[in-house]
Formats: C-alpha cells, sequence, structure tokens
C-alpha cells in the first residue's frame, strides 16, 4: 500500500471566530488545531496525505483552509463552504472551484432547522453547479435526513454524494433499523459513497471496535470496499479517543479483506472519488 488518505480531518484557529458551533462546552476541542499537531500522529500511523473539510459555514474558512493546503502538500485536497441559497451561488462556486484543492462542498445540513432543506426548489442552480465543476457534495446528514437525501439523488442523477459518517447513526441510544434501512437506501444506487468516519463520536467515550462492529459492518455489506472512505474526523475525534485507536479500529474491520480492497477504502476510493490525481 502506497500509503493512507485520512479523507476527513480538519483544522482551525479560534481567533478567526467564524467557529459558532465550537464553545467552550466542547474544552477539548475549543483551542487551535494546525498542521503541525496532525502531522506526528500522519507519520505514526502510515497517513500520507488528507481532504481538508470545512467547519465554518462561512467563504472566509474555506480560503483558509485553501491557503493551508497551498502550504501544505500533504493537504490533497479542500472541502469547502459555500452559500447554497445566495442568488449568485453559481459564480461563488466556480469562484472557488477555480483552486485545483476544492474538491467538494459541504453545506451544514445538520445544523439547519429545516428538515427539508436539501428538496428546497430554490437549490438546484447550486447543485447544478456542483455537478458542473466535478466537485463532490459531502452530505452532512442524520439519519432522519436519508429520505431527503435519496430525493435528492433522484432530482440531480450526476450529483457525486458523499455520505459523512455513516449519516452519524444514534449509536448511542442503541439505534440501528431505520438507519440501516435508509442508508441501505442510499447505497442501493451503486453510486453513492460513504465515509468510514465519526462512528465513535456517536457512540461516544465508552466506544469499543465491537461496539461499533455491526454499523461497520453494515456499511461495508450496503457500499461495499469501493464506495468507503476512511477518514479520522480529527480532532472531533478526540473528544472519545485517538487517531491511534481509532486506525487500528479501522485495521480490524478491513483485516478479512484482501488487500487491494483495504487499499481502496484506506486511499484509493478517496483519490478517485475526489479526483486527488487531477
Amino acid at each position: 500500500m502506497a500509503g493512507i488518505i485520512d479523507a476527513h480531518q480538519h483544522f482551525w484557529r479560534l481567533a478567526r471566530g467564524d467557529y459558532g458551533w465550537l464553545t467552550r462546552d466542547f474544552e477539548p476541542l475549543y483551542r487551535d488545531f494546525m498542521p503541525a499537531d496532525l502531522l506526528p500522529l500522519m507519520r505514526a500511523n502510515g497517513v500520507v496525505g488528507t481532504v481538508l473539510v470545512q467547519a465554518a459555514p462561512t467563504e472566509a474558512e474555506t480560503r483558509f483552509l485553501l491557503d493551508i493546503a497551498d502550504a501544505h502538500p500533504f493537504v490533497r485536497g479542500v472541502v469547502g463552504w459555500t452559500d447554497f441559497e445566495a442568488a449568485d451561488v453559481p459564480e461563488r462556486i466556480a469562484a472557488l472551484a477555480a483552486h485545483p484543492r476544492l474538491v467538494g462542498l459541504r453545506p451544514m445540513v445538520q445544523d439547519l432547522g429545516d428538515d427539508d432543506w436539501l428538496l428546497r426548489d430554490d437549490l438546484a442552480p447550486a447543485f447544478r453547479a456542483v455537478v458542473e465543476h466535478d466537485l463532490a457534495f459531502d452530505a452532512l446528514v442524520l439519519p432522519r435526513h436519508l429520505p431527503r437525501l435519496a430525493a435528492l439523488r433522484d432530482r440531480h442523477p450526476d450529483l457525486r454524494i458523499v455520505v459523512d459518517h455513516g449519516a452519524k447513526p444514534a449509536i448511542s441510544d442503541r439505534l440501528y433499523e431505520a438507519w440501516a434501512a435508509d442508508i441501505a437506501a442510499i447505497a442501493a444506487d451503486g453510486r453513492s459513497v460513504c465515509k468510514l468516519s465519526g462512528l465513535a463520536t456517536e457512540a461516544g467515550p465508552e466506544w469499543t471496535p465491537d461496539r461499533l462492529r455491526p454499523y461497520v459492518g453494515h456499511l461495508l455489506e450496503c457500499f461495499g470496499p469501493r464506495r468507503l472512505i476512511f477518514g479520522s474526523d480529527w480532532p472531533v475525534l478526540t473528544l472519545v479517543g485517538s487517531y491511534d485507536d481509532w486506525i487500528s479500529a479501522v485495521h480490524g474491520y478491513l483485516a478479512p479483506l484482501p488487500s487491494d480492497d483495504r487499499a481502496a477504502v484506506l486511499g484509493g476510493n478517496a483519490v478517485r472519488v475526489y479526483r486527488l490525481d487531477r
């Protein structure tokens, strides 16, 4: 294997002031996280590149992340943010997509009050522009959004959908059946992709690899090893565990697979889906 791609990680600088969700209630996260913090963890675990994902709903933060990518070649791509509701959203997306490291866009759907937001007619120009510029659409959704995401996919069959964190199943509440059916419906199109990330956070500090195994197994069964992408969700991961522990757990989940399938989940799929080799 040439090396692992961590397809979901964040950096932030508190002084920027646009992380509305990031308060002192999240004390372990309430500090700056920058490349110097992540690089030792990457080196210790054979991670050679990352996809850096937005954490604030501002274009200014996306530009900040693109500047980091310009300065640090290990950041292979950036999933950014723009206002999908803006009247000039096609132009906004075109301007961001002019940067070669922008590989996707992510509205923070989980934080929006309207559960049907994905299906608003006035967002169609944004989704068309995402397709036109060959960007991924990172779906930061909760289980209740999955039927809406399926409807969005049917409206825009060329939209390259990447479901973040397995749609954040309520593992700590031991809810499984409805999520399992709805995520299977998303996977059934044969095109949508899912990130193997964020599940430990949904389980809470008492998570164990065995506790997550039914969820990981279901994602592997539904999406297969060629449509599942490894990500750490670092530094959010640090709320419940270490970078080393999560990567070790993922290696354990993938151990029964052939080597080429393991390599696909751990890096090859991210390169393909996010166009990291262009």
